[in-house]
């Protein structure tokens, strides 16, 4: 495959010698991939004040976002992120991999609806506000006031796959007003009964709460994701699909691919101290679960007190096929797990892209992977 950076919404001549292929079309996180769409870092912004963002991240980030929210994050941050996200891009350009980026835009202009004001946040992560299935790609109702309007960095990207005959869907714009956000939320301790910080008043979703398996869909519920977003992808996708929650002992649950992966057919990994593996949907029972193993700590000081991210972003992989992962080099614990799995793991750098949100999962939206919508379950 050429391994070249798209330009989305290039003239049809330019693509002349291309061939023809359905420019969306990923059934799950393991088939051989082709296209992904990479985050960007440019003109990154700390998050605005809102509650629904300080609960969930951890408390030292969570300062710092308080201080400094609506700034554009500093040069300290931002350099080291650069330099291992063009590595990163690099890789899977030699894997023969499509690389898309989103337009750069000035994340810190200021926004409103009828009811709230804020500034942006960045376009890092990709998988948070698309979803693909099959050859439909969802824009999702985020709850990030900050986040509201991410999707326009992608819409030359999103109007060039329509135009080649992808289906595009945006779910309901929320409202996000404060009838959303349960009023002085606390985060719930060890032994209390678990709590959101949303309520149902309008189905709210992040796309990087749910993980794909062909006909079968895998979620965690919230601080993000409540009921009713739930509901609205499951009434969306109709009887050929079928969506299974995963409970989380997780205190601020965010994403689920810190929390549970499915990797390739058969094969799970769950991270022991969120998912309690006798209390997985029966479903899996015929599933090899994969406990991942302890992460290795992170001694640089800054970006531990920097980090969006729990230090579970060890399991934070991305699959090239049933059997090639790319993983963290930093976390050897996992990579040997890995290979113990039968699995060849392909060791990258992106730790220092903690502070913008995520690892290589969270970076990406795999948007052609080669293969047919098939049941992996009996």
């Amino acid at each position: 495959m050429t391994t070249v950076e798209r330009r989305p919404g290039a003239p049809a001549a330019e693509d002349a010698a291309a061939p023809l292929v359905p420019p969306v079309g990923s059934h799950n996180e393991w088939d051989p991939l082709e296209e992904i769409i990479v985050g960007r870092l440019d003109d990154a912004t700390i998050p605005s004040s809102h509650p629904v963002v300080s609960c969930n991240i951890p408390p030292w980030a969570a300062r710092f976002q308080g201080l400094a929210a609506g700034h554009k994050y500093p040069r300290r941050l931002i350099e080291p992120a650069q330099q291992e996200l063009d590595g990163f891009v690099a890789l899977l350009h030699s894997l023969g991999i499509t690389v898309t980026r989103p337009d750069a835009v000035d994340h810190r202009r200021r926004f409103a609806t009828p009811d709230w004001a804020s500034r942006g946040f960045c376009n890092t992560c990709p998988r948070d506000s698309m979803l693909v299935i099959g050859d439909e790609i969802i824009e999702t109702p985020m709850a990030w006031p900050c986040r509201y309007f991410e999707t326009h960095s992608y819409r030359r990207i999103l109007k060039d796959y329509f135009r080649r005959g992808a289906r595009w869907t945006a779910a309901p714009k929320p409202q996000l007003t404060d009838e959303l956000f349960e009023k002085d939320f606390r985060t719930p301790g060890a032994d209390e009964p678990m709590r959101y910080i949303l309520t149902e008043f309008e189905p709210v979703f992040d796309a990087a709460d749910f993980v794909r398996a062909g006909r079968d869909l895998f979620v965690t519920r919230s601080n993000v994701t409540n009921g009713m977003g739930i509901e609205w992808l499951r009434r969306h996708l109709g009887p050929g699909y079928r969506i299974h929650e995963i409970e989380s002992r997780c205190r601020t649950p965010m994403h689920i691919d810190t929390t549970f992966l499915v990797l390739a057919p058969g094969k799970a990994l769950v991270n022991p101290d969120y998912i309690d593996v006798d209390r997985l949907p029966a479903v899996l029972d015929s599933w090899d679960i994969l406990v991942a193993p302890e992460p290795e700590p992170v001694k640089d000081l800054v970006l531990r007190t920097a980090s969006m991210c729990g230090r579970w972003l060890s399991m934070n992989i991305l699959m090239v096929d049933e059997t090639r992962v790319i993983a963290e080099r930093h976390h050897t614990g996992m990579l040997r797990a890995l290979e113990r799995w039968g699995f060849e793991p392909i060791p990258c750098d992106l730790m220092h892209y903690a502070p913008f949100g995520g690892s290589f999962h969270c970076a990406t939206l795999d948007v052609r992977r080669r293969g047919t919508l098939e049941s992996y379950f009996d």
